[in-house]
């Protein structure tokens, strides 16, 4: 179900839809299987106008409004989560540059970002610093004409593959963002495999050995490096995520339907069963629940009301979970063809697992949430505290 969508929206869904049918979901087991999303793939990306998603149009790209950039993500994380990661990394990289780089950057990366001519991956993560980005080790030290760095970042999305790295390191004791170009000298790039989800999403270490980039490079100020620049695109990929998730979760609840109607157990048809019904209906609910949380954040996103950070805390944090308890039963629908790879289930719930970690993971999240749920619930005088001796009128 999607409510109140435009008759634009509406469009842009259904393109969207046809493109993950069409051009995704065919072959994303296999690459799953391969641990590699050949070339072709981000090439096709880039001629449906996919990579420019979050650009505006005066620099070459869709300029979607939020609705329809979360679309896009449930349809592309329906088919394949390792595509809609690589949505992701590139998205945060190019919002970054809109959002905070300096208008002679915007003019030469975003047209490029836009079209696909240059692919970003956003380099934060370090073997020391995931969650808690206060750890940074990595260090740059300005030398004439720029900046030098030094260090070791992991995990990194589509690193095999991408062009442009936002970097981000400590300058003298403060947090600070680079752009760092593949070719740079003192920069190497290792893949890693064998990771339990999205495992086609061309993962790499970044080592950096007095890299240098010129002063151009680096963006907004020192000391805004995890403030702003990776706060404002950690904030968009939580909510790519989100929306991932709801594809994710649809995917589980459109295999476990079809597997149900057509399997037999015990002389009738699957969905007969009253306990694999209550796990189709808590499926249905909650895949249903997430979009519309992830729907909220969207609305809120679009008319910049600053209630939309929290909105997407709630979105990813619901969607995230609900994914995976929606692959969890999915796999126990299809019995011991769920656990093989001849159906997609086992990947559902190998990359629904990724996505309680990534973006904030669900610990990280609940402590947020909690948080702000005490700063944001209203105040009255109902919400006085009770007179000393006023025990007795609690209940």
């Amino acid at each position: 179900m999607r409510v109140q969508l435009t008759a634009d929206q509406q469009r842009a869904w259904e393109r969207f839809a046809a493109f993950a049918d069409d051009d995704l979901v065919p072959y994303a087991d296999g690459w799953d299987r391969a641990q590699e999303l050949p070339r072709a793939v981000v090439h096709r990306l880039a001629e449906a106008g996919h990579l420019g998603a979050v650009i505006p149009a005066e620099y070459g790209g869709a300029g979607l409004d939020a609705i329809s950039f979360g679309l896009l993500h449930e349809e592309v994380g329906r088919a394949c989560s390792s595509v809609r990661s690589l949505l992701t990394v590139h998205g945060m990289v190019s919002y970054a540059l809109l959002r905070w780089g300096r208008p002679e950057q915007r003019a030469r990366w975003l047209p490029e970002l836009a079209r696909g001519a240059c692919l970003g991956a956003f380099a934060v993560t370090e073997p020391g610093a995931g969650s808690d980005l206060a750890g940074l080790s990595a260090e740059a030290r300005s030398v004439p004409g720029g900046y030098a760095l030094d260090g070791h970042k992991h995990w990194i999305t589509f690193g095999q593959y991408a062009d442009l790295f936002l970097v981000f390191a400590r300058l003298a004791g403060r947090p600070a963002a680079f752009l760092v170009e593949r070719q740079r000298s003192g920069l190497t790039v290792v893949p890693q495999t064998g990771a339990l989800g999205t495992r086609a999403s061309m993962l790499a270490e970044l080592r950096l050995d007095d890299c240098r980039v010129p002063a151009e490079n680096l963006v907004g100020r020192p000391g805004f490096g995890l403030s702003a620049v990776a706060a404002s695109a950690l904030e968009l990929g939580r909510y790519s995520v989100a929306w991932g998730c709801v594809g994710l979760a649809e995917a589980c609840v459109r295999a476990s339907l079809a597997y149900a109607d057509t399997r037999e157990q015990f002389g009738q048809p699957l969905r007969r069963h009253q306990l694999v019904q209550r796990m189709l209906a808590d499926m249905v609910t909650g895949t249903s629940a997430a979009r519309l949380l992830c729907q909220q954040a969207g609305w809120l996103r679009e008319s910049g009301d600053p209630a939309s950070v929290h909105a997407t805390w709630l979105a990813k944090y619901f969607a995230s979970t609900a994914a995976v308890r929606a692959a969890d039963d999915a796999v126990q629908i299809h019995g011991s063809r769920g656990i093989g790879d001849a159906y997609p289930v086992q990947r559902y719930l190998r990359d629904a697992k990724v996505m309680e970690i990534i973006e904030g993971s669900t610990q990280l999240q609940q402590i947020t949430i909690a948080e702000s749920a005490y700063q944001l619930r209203p105040r009255s005088a109902g919400d006085a505290q009770p007179r000393q001796g006023a025990e007795g009128l609690i209940r």
